[in-house]
């Protein structure tokens, strides 16, 4: 690929909106073929775009590592800038009624965050429900992020699902189901014969599930208050990890029933009911406020509330069942995190 940047001292670029949607495909890809595939052009077309965008911006934007193309620091630094002026774009040039909205005719690709349990408890489902009205859509699905609106606020996620912690005035929060914690021991456990008391359960060795590697939360507090105290000998950053830990050895961990029953059978675990008041675990969908009205946004977080609809109370080994409450939309818009092993943010 040829190109003439630098640009020649002195010139200054016309202003092309357009570049802005090929930077931010390039940026989205990171390769010319593949920015050239999202926006249907040929791939000399788009190299020539990628020269236009380097003398607009002075900068290389793309430069190549190896076998594959990195951006720029100049470039990471504008591309969420760049991916809110493209969304905007996009939805002023969107017709704002639903009615007018066929998802059959949708070609997009939403980004989803969520911590593994709840990928596999809603990621396919969620799939399966979208691509069956919108075959045209595709779903990334992505570990969860820092545990802030960073990655709605700067459009790298599209919503981001898990247990509502803090409230921040940069996200929209909708409540879709509420799981309760239930501790996880392998079959056999000496844990499970006889009657389970609150000294026993803190007498148990303990794992957590936290991706900042926290040891501790509020089941440590509630214990306290009993004067009780246990003793956690492993963090994994994971639920799936920690249940595989669990299925291997005589440590306890936490997990939501729905969350966690997925894996029960599969690794010989067995749920029982912790003997502690723990709080319930609402799981919430979040997103920016700039989807507030977009169409194929508000059908995306439709797909999202019906497919937790879906799931129906669910029980484990030796756990009863019960209805959720009505789901709604939280009056004081709060943050999406994720709950590690001890029920709070991890």
């Amino acid at each position: 690929m040829q190109s003439s940047y630098p640009p020649p001292r002195g010139s200054a670029p016309s202003l092309d909106l357009n570049l802005l949607t090929a930077l931010d495909a390039l940026l989205t890809e990171g390769s010319v073929t593949g920015a050239a595939r999202r926006l249907h052009l040929s791939t000399p077309a788009m190299s020539r775009t990628l020269t236009r965008v380097r003398r607009a911006l002075d900068d290389p934007v793309l430069v190549r590592s190896g076998r594959h193309m990195v951006p720029t620091p100049r470039a990471l630094e504008l591309a969420g800038e760049v991916r809110g002026i493209v969304e905007r774009a996009e939805a002023v040039l969107t017709p704002g009624a639903d009615g007018d909205f066929e998802p059959a005719a949708l070609e997009r690709t939403f980004t989803l965050l969520a911590d593994d349990a709840l990928l596999t408890l809603v990621g396919m489902r969620l799939l399966e429900r979208m691509r069956a009205q919108a075959p045209g859509v595709s779903l990334r699905l992505l570990p969860e992020g820092p545990g802030d609106s960073t990655a709605l606020r700067e459009g790298v996620a599209d919503l981001e699902l898990g247990v509502v912690d803090a409230p921040t005035p940069e996200t929209r929060v909708e409540h879709v189901f509420t799981d309760t914690n239930v501790g996880v021991v392998r079959r056999g456990h000496p844990l499970l014969d006889g009657e389970l008391t609150a000294e026993r359960f803190a007498a148990a060795d303990h794992v957590t599930a936290s991706r900042r590697g926290r040891f501790h939360g509020p089941i440590d507090e509630l214990l306290a208050a009993r004067g009780l105290r246990r003793r956690v000998v492993a963090s994994v950053p994971t639920l799936a990890a920690a249940l595989m830990v669990v299925a291997q050895t005589d440590l306890v961990a936490r997990t939501g029933r729905r969350l966690g029953a997925a894996q029960l059978d599969r690794l010989g675990l067995v749920a029982f009911e912790i003997p502690l008041e723990l709080p319930a675990l609402p799981i919430a969908q979040a997103w920016h406020p700039r989807y507030e009205k977009d169409p194929a946004h508000r059908w995306l977080r439709r797909c999202v509330r019906e497919t937790a609809q879906d799931l129906g109370p669910a029980a484990g080994p030796g756990i009863a069942s019960g209805a959720d409450p009505a789901a709604g939309t939280a009056a004081r818009p709060p943050g999406c995190g994720y709950t590690d092993s001890e029920g709070g943010s991890s």
